[in-house]
């Protein structure tokens, strides 16, 4: 029956929240970029592995050789940007 205003929270939990100066998520320190490093190229080393295969069984099909460059480029460019725009990498 009663609607909430957006925004309207009791004035104590307000104030808990204004005093607590912390994150919800603390950081994790510089290793976190040197890890990251690491999974991209990790990955970068997967996504090779996934156009070399698509090569392999497009050549196995007899699909000429313009069109299988075609794909696996395509495919990799693909999957590295995804990869590598990612944040949570």
């Amino acid at each position: 029956m009663f609607r909430r205003r957006r925004g309207a929270e009791e004035p104590e939990r307000r104030r808990e929240r204004a005093d607590d100066g912390s994150p919800f998520i603390p950081a994790r320190g510089s290793r976190r970029g040197f890890e990251s490093l690491v999974v991209r190229i990790i990955a970068t080393g997967g996504v090779v592995g996934i156009g070399t295969a698509l090569a392999a069984i497009l050549g196995s099909q007899d699909v000429a050789a313009w069109i299988i460059g075609l794909a696996v480029s395509g495919v990799v460019v693909v999957l590295a940007a995804i990869l590598w725009s990612s944040r949570t990498l």
